[in-house]
């Protein structure tokens, strides 16, 4: 019997500096970050059994990020801390046209991960390995680290689930079109965004974009387009998921959590579609706090706000 969680996750996680909008300017909320952590956590609060692989730095915030997943329940035990370097920090800040991201985080724990650091057997007793371009685009060990590691769960006959999350600071656009291209033709479920895929393809309706990601090879996409809900595509069929409508303050986190709780849902038996629509929901009540992680609602939450809205409707 496999002693590996259903969903495990690769990459960075960060300790985040979250400056509110209401605030004197000079306040920060400090919380916990990173893509595929956050996904990590937003999977285990809807019930998967969940792990994470990284590195982290021999510090008070390596420190708190395994206090964090002990309190989450999500799997540590694979955790590697690098005697000297740091674990990476980021900052977020508010605008009207968005939150914006600074980080501190060159040369980082996590960015000199290296192949030969991962588990193999934890990979291949899992039922999907997550990853995202952030992973990727962090050092060219960290990107060899992430194509071994789909190599191990894909030979496993594990699932791979990818989130194209683009991060310009991290490399050029063509580097970051090459390698996510790439990346999708050997996963199983796609998990783009609209504004990144827009950037990424050179093509501006949702459809185009779908059907771009499935030629490539990917058997599922489900493209998120925040406030426009999401929609979802197999060689088959096209699922358009209304959006669910709330009173955001931070959307810091919310793909990572239609991500996390997606897969969570696969898990339980849900179709594409109960899936889609369970994670916008999901998504949308996290972005009602400051934060990637505070924010992220339990399944109890989740499941009372698709009653409510079925009730409305």
């Amino acid at each position: 019997m496999s002693t590996s969680p259903d969903i495990i996750c690769l990459g960075e996680p960060l300790i985040e500096f979250n400056r509110p909008r209401e605030g004197d300017g000079r306040t920060w909320l400090q919380g916990f970050g990173g893509d595929s952590q956050n996904v990590a956590i937003a999977a285990a609060r809807q019930g998967a059994s969940t792990g994470y692989i990284t590195s982290l730095g021999q510090d008070w915030m390596g420190d708190a990020f395994l206090e964090l997943w002990a309190a989450e329940g999500v799997d540590a035990s694979r955790v590697r801390r690098h005697p000297t370097a740091p674990t990476g920090v980021s900052f977020v800040t508010h605008t009207d046209a968005g939150h914006k991201f600074d980080y501190l985080r060159k040369n980082s724990a996590a960015s000199l991960m290296q192949p030969a650091d991962l588990p193999g057997g934890y990979v291949a007793g899992s039922r999907f390995l997550h990853l995202s371009a952030i992973s990727q685009a962090i050092s060219d060990s960290a990107r060899a680290t992430c194509d071994v590691a789909i190599a191990m769960a894909k030979a496993a006959g594990v699932k791979v689930s990818y989130d194209t999350n683009l991060r310009l600071r991290l490399w050029e656009l063509d580097t970051a079109r090459r390698t996510i291209d790439a990346t999708i033709a050997r996963c199983d479920i796609a998990l783009p965004s609209l504004d990144d895929s827009q950037q990424l393809t050179g093509l501006e309706s949702p459809d185009a974009i779908v059907d771009f990601y499935l030629a490539l090879g990917a058997p599922v996409v489900a493209l998120k387009m925040a406030g426009a809900g999401c929609l979802i595509a197999t060689a088959d069929k096209k699922i358009r998921v209304s959006p669910y409508s709330v009173t955001a303050v931070d959307a810091t986190g919310a793909g990572d959590t239609f991500d996390g709780a997606f897969l969570a849902r696969l898990l339980t038996g849900d179709d594409l579609e109960s899936a889609g629509r369970y994670a916008n929901v999901a998504a949308a009540l996290s972005t009602q706090g400051y934060g990637a992680v505070a924010p992220i609602p339990n399944r109890s939450k989740v499941l009372a706000a698709l009653r409510a809205e079925t009730l409305r409707v």
